[in-house]
């Protein structure tokens, strides 16, 4: 699928990004760019891998002009870039609209004008009925996804829709584990709280299942672990072998105590899609893309929410492990 190909990645400095690139090299692209806004990230990075299929281009997918660029002679783009974390994007809303909105559009403009083959976006389970600025401008930019396939272009556009992924910047596992390894209170908005994890190797594997199958236009739903936030908390404490204070500091602006991972309304048009996956199908007609899943059979439940089918603190563990974080 990647043998030959020049890939764009888009945020590609960030942790999803390095995992990203990791599994794309043994793939033999024919060279990868590195799209993002941080000189230092990016030198940081070349020092990493140290490949020469690896380029990097410094710029915002804000910048139309720049995407346009950055997209000259690009096969496949993974646009990751994004304002992602809650509280930044309920404080500062007309940045995450300028990133998550206008940058997806640009990115979208910049593909068709190039005639990239593929762009595969990579969304959040955020956007499944928003409470927050973040998940609305997550879920519009699927919306422009989508819709981009009816654009009559060469280039099909496709959304994969994940989780939390251990390990990512920002990410609450590296939070718990320098409070722990300071002795400091481990702090919890709600011990109630749950989510969906999965970890980085199994994100990057599972989006390039949805690279190769999708037709353009659906929209990728990871079937992912959910856990109770207090959980992971106490095996991080139980690995490290010291014991801190749990405290609760109270529900943020925005923020739900469960996710869900698709609605109500998406899930009458949601197949299944072997185990690993959910397919939502749009309500906009896109030549072709229902009956390529007409042989899938129909979701039997009304919502996805990450307080059903919870991880046990020995399920947890295994997922810690495998993704490299009890080591």
């Amino acid at each position: 699928m990647f043998e030959g190909r020049r890939i764009l990645v888009t945020g590609g400095t960030g942790s999803w990004g390095y995992e990203l690139v990791r599994q794309l090299l043994p793939q033999m692209p024919a060279e990868v760019v590195v799209y993002s806004r941080n000189e230092s990230a990016q030198v940081a990075m070349s020092r990493v891998f140290e490949d020469p299929r690896l380029t990097y281009c410094i710029g915002d997918v804000r910048d139309r002009e720049a995407m346009m660029k950055a997209c000259e002679g690009i096969d496949i783009v993974f646009h990751l870039a994004a304002l992602k974390h809650v509280p930044v994007c309920e404080e500062q809303p007309y940045e995450a609209l300028k990133t998550n909105v206008i940058g997806t559009q640009n990115v979208i403009e910049a593909a068709i004008e190039n005639k990239v083959k593929r762009v595969i976006n990579i969304s959040t389970d955020k956007a499944a009925n928003p409470s927050n600025f973040y998940g609305m401008t997550k879920a519009i930019g699927e919306k422009l996804v989508v819709y981009a396939n009816l654009l009559r272009s060469e280039t099909k556009f496709v959304c994969v829709r994940g989780g939390n992924v251990l390990g990512t910047n920002g990410s609450v596992i590296h939070l718990f584990l320098n409070q722990i390894r300071d002795g400091k209170p481990v702090r919890i908005t709600d011990r109630n709280m749950t989510r969906f994890f999965m970890t980085q190797q199994d994100a990057v594997r599972l989006l390039f299942q949805a690279t190769a199958q999708s037709v353009g236009g659906e929209i990728f739903v990871m079937t992912m672990p959910t856990c109770r936030i207090v959980d992971l908390a106490e095996v991080l404490m139980e690995s490290m072998g010291r014991r801190v204070e749990i405290v609760e500091t109270g529900v943020r602006p925005g923020e739900k105590i469960h996710e869900i991972l698709l609605t109500e309304y998406e899930a009458s048009n949601t197949v299944l899609y072997g185990d690993e996956y959910l397919v939502i199908l749009p309500s906009l007609d896109i030549p072709g893309l229902r009956r390529q899943y007409d042989s899938y059979p129909p979701v039997n439940f009304d919502s996805f929410s990450s307080s059903q089918s919870l991880m046990d603190k020995e399920q947890i563990r295994e997922m810690l492990d495998r993704g490299g974080f009890l080591s």
